[in-house]
């Protein structure tokens, strides 16, 4: 097949929905598929707006001879209107990409929200085809349309990085020391490190550290909240900011680990936390979107409400508390991974949709 994909930038970007169409991209040229990538610059929201009235984006979609055309959906703007000025020229189906939605993000001004969704309602609606990263993304997006779509829920892989064996977690257990925790994110307030940080500063009695592993650069000023907050709780000694790790350093990160937490406000589908229970780590996770579909409260981690500080402070004592119970999570996180798809197998199963809805 030949096969065009629309993103922001380039595959290098490091994040969930880039490591998402990274790996896709990887799996269908593997199986001999031409993959050409149009990169759109982003310039900001209301600059790429105008994008859609762009001759020359329109003219690397239209005059590549595609059989299926993917849109990774974080592009709406770009591509709201101009899919609908394309549709008499674009023989090949439009495939949306989603992994969730940006009016699903609760940091946007409310005042903002209302046209927001209107561009993003209007792009969906442009679209023939949906690729959805979760059972929730999906259920979002048909909310929004009022009714059903015609797609593939293709969850992410978790194995990107070589886990630990179930005889490996034991060990790690017996470890001995602080509770060792990890948040893995970019540092922008939707992950909710500060939120995080909130709910450590109600358990400086207790015995834990935490490693943050996450690019700075996103969001500088948020990132300076960040760390004048850890000094206001006079933490610096506890919480450790490493930056980007390359894979081989996160790896050693997360084999040390104990306890994987990220309380994000939403998450379409949240493929760190798979890559957490590779390692047999019990996963801290918000109700805000697809996590449930990840984490059985109770079973391999805890699920919270999204702000909830509380909550997050005594899931935290819990394992510091009660390591047998932390223990009994960790082996049940390492063997319920084994029952999620690998890259290569959502790899196949969005393949297969694709030469299905090629050949119509």
């Amino acid at each position: 097949m030949h096969i065009g994909l629309v993103i922001y930038g380039n595959l290098d970007i490091l994040s969930g929905g880039y490591l998402y169409d990274r790996k896709l991209v990887e799996y269908l040229k593997s199986q001999g598929d031409e993959v050409a990538v149009v990169g759109v610059p982003w310039r900001g929201y209301a600059r790429n707006l105008l994008q859609n009235w762009s001759g020359s984006l329109k003219r690397q979609i239209v005059d590549f001879p595609a059989d299926v055309w993917l849109q990774d959906e974080l592009v709406h703007p770009s591509l709201f209107a101009l899919n609908q000025r394309m549709k008499r020229s674009l023989k090949a189906p439009v495939v949306s990409i989603v992994h969730h939605l940006r009016t699903s993000e609760s940091e946007h001004s409310a005042a903002a929200l209302p046209f927001y969704r209107h561009v993003e309602r209007a792009y969906l609606r442009s679209a023939d085809d949906f690729v959805y990263n979760s059972h929730t993304t999906r259920k979002v997006v048909e909310t929004m349309l009022g009714g059903e779509t015609r797609g593939v829920v293709a969850t992410p892989g978790g194995n990107r990085l070589a886990g630990l064996t179930l005889a490996g977690v034991e060990k790690r257990c017996q470890m001995p020391g602080p509770l060792r925790l990890v948040f893995v994110g970019s540092l922008i307030p939707r992950k909710g490190l500060h939120t995080l940080v909130e709910g450590l500063s109600l358990l400086r009695e207790e015995n834990w550290v935490l490693d943050v592993v996450g690019r700075q650069d996103i969001d500088p000023d948020y990132t300076k909240d960040v760390k004048t907050q850890i000094r206001k709780y006079g933490m610096e000694n506890r919480i450790r900011l490493h930056g980007s790790l390359p894979d081989a350093k996160l790896q050693q990160v997360l084999s040390r680990a104990q306890v994987f937490i990220v309380v994000s406000s939403y998450e379409g589908y949240g493929i760190v936390y798979l890559e957490g229970m590779n390692f047999g780590l019990p996963v801290i996770a918000s109700t805000g979107g697809g996590a449930h579909e990840i984490v059985q409260d109770g079973k391999t981690g805890r699920l919270v409400k999204p702000g909830d500080v509380a909550g997050i402070a005594a899931a935290v004592q819990e394992y510091c508390r009660d390591r047998k119970l932390m223990r009994a999570h960790s082996l049940k996180a390492r063997d319920a991974f084994n029952a999620f798809p690998t890259w290569q197998q959502s790899g196949k199963t969005i393949r297969d949709f694709l030469v299905e809805i090629s050949a119509r």
